[in-house]
């Protein structure tokens, strides 16, 4: 195989793997009355089959993004993928809820490794030029799997058994791994550098701990559970923080933290991900109790969003190599907090046209943002850091979502009359938060300009 030749296989592949690990997440949640009725569960109960797999992804993304550091980035990358394999085996033989959601947490790592390394990966695959490129596919594919997942779901759901979308993954991670095995760059190994064991505990106590948190102050009407779990999350991650802060290259990137540009690129992606979870939580109920729209109407008036995302992606990646980062990611998130905000505004007599705009105007705000935000946050590292710089972002992203659910959940309990409108400003502050760090990175060093 040439060069050339090899290097197309390797983005088909990394493509294809990221793919599969999002329609995985989308698809499931349409499938979710179908396995409680199976499995003879509630369903609050059949939540946790979703809750596990974030659970997983939450806890582990960083000991992942260390562990391709040291080990080796293809090396990882392929033995996640052979973990997702396995685990969706798992989950099409569960024959109860709670064995389906400890395979779905197994799931949840392999994905972890799948999603939070694919950055990295792209790094070593595309020449320094065409970076941005590479992001702006990966991007394309992402708003395609989460546009048409839920259809695909619901037509599989509906022919067959909700196993099959666990079934499906096995063709597609044997071939991954042929590809993988066939084009991804050589493994590399650090030597002489080990994970710890001890901040892999902490580093999985504290954020376990503060999503558990989250989820419990949302949906508890009592403060002693989750402000108990939220304590502990505070003193694992400050034991994990002394423990970090002296060394040379720390599991939790104290180090790059502490950089401004890498800082702020995270705080953006962390502040655009809580507005945009918060939004999709909220809108679909906004539609139907606001706007009085049906289940179909709803599901087709959010097309626009990751249809336009989807569209614009590539052309963000084009602006990316000709527009400084920050004020290009800022004018990005401007459109969609715009775009949030005449949502929150609309009447209640608003035609089909009048929303479908707007949520063409998020769609189109959130993939200028989105290319340009994930090649700053892994340009601002070290190619030797490049994997705890992707996970850090990927981290950033799940407790932005994470962060966005509760506040949704709680504008529920909190306002159920205007919560819906409330939290859809929320949402748009979130985003005004995102601008506000996005211009304050700072001007991007000469050196990252040119990697295109």
């Amino acid at each position: 195989m040439t060069p050339r030749g090899r290097g197309r296989l390797a983005a088909f592949t990394i493509g294809l793997a990221v793919t599969m690990s999002v329609l995985d997440g989308v698809m499931l949640n349409v499938a979710l009355p179908s396995i409680a009725g199976q499995l003879q569960a509630s369903p609050a109960e059949a939540i946790w089959v979703v809750n596990a797999y974030q659970l997983a992804v939450a806890v582990v993304l960083l000991p992942i993004g260390k562990a391709a550091d040291i080990y080796g980035h293809t090396r990882l990358y392929l033995g996640c993928i052979a973990l997702f394999a396995i685990a969706s085996l798992g989950c099409a033989m569960a024959d109860d809820l709670w064995s389906l959601a400890a395979w779905r947490f197994v799931q949840g790592c392999g994905g972890a490794g799948i999603m939070g390394v694919t950055n990295a990966m792209l790094r070593f695959v595309y020449p320094p030029e065409k970076l941005s490129r590479g992001i702006s596919v990966n991007s394309l594919l992402v708003a395609l799997a989460l546009a048409g997942g839920p259809s695909f779901a619901s037509l599989v759901v509906t022919l067959a058994s909700w196993r099959w979308l666990f079934i499906v993954n096995l063709p597609v991670t044997l071939l991954l791994l042929a590809m993988g095995i066939a084009s991804l760059p050589a493994p590399g190994k650090r030597d002489g550098e080990r994970l710890d064991a001890i901040s892999v505990v902490l580093s999985m106590a504290t954020f376990g701990l503060i999503l558990l948190a989250l989820d419990a102050g949302a949906h508890r009407d009592g403060a002693t559970v989750p402000v108990a779990l939220g304590i502990g999350g505070i003193a694992a991650g400050t034991l994990l923080l002394r423990r970090q802060v002296d060394m040379t290259r720390p599991l939790f990137p104290v180090d790059l933290l502490r950089t401004r540009r890498f800082g702020l690129s995270v705080g953006a992606v962390f502040a655009a991900s809580a507005a945009q979870l918060l939004a999709y939580v909220v809108l679909p109920f906004h539609f139907q109790q606001d706007l009085g729209r049906t289940q179909i109407e709803t599901g087709l008036l959010f097309l626009p969003w990751p249809l336009m995302l989807a569209a614009v992606a590539p052309f963000g990646g084009w602006l990316g190599n000709r527009i400084e980062t920050g004020p290009l990611c800022a004018i990005g998130l401007a459109l969609f907090a715009s775009g949030l905000l005449l949502l929150a505004l609309i009447q209640p007599d608003a035609s089909v046209w009048d929303i479908a705009w707007r949520m063409g105007l998020c769609g189109f705000g959130y993939g200028i943002f989105q290319p340009p935000s994930s090649k700053a946050v892994i340009l601002a590292s070290p190619i030797e850091r490049s994997g705890s710089a992707s996970v850090m972002g990927a981290t950033a992203r799940v407790l932005g979502q994470a962060s966005g659910a509760a506040v949704a959940a709680l504008m529920f309990r909190l306002l159920p009359a205007e919560g819906r409108t409330v939290a859809l400003l929320v949402a748009a502050l979130f985003a005004a938060i995102g601008i506000v760090t996005s211009l304050a990175r700072g001007p991007q060093p000469l050196a990252a300009r040119s990697t295109g």
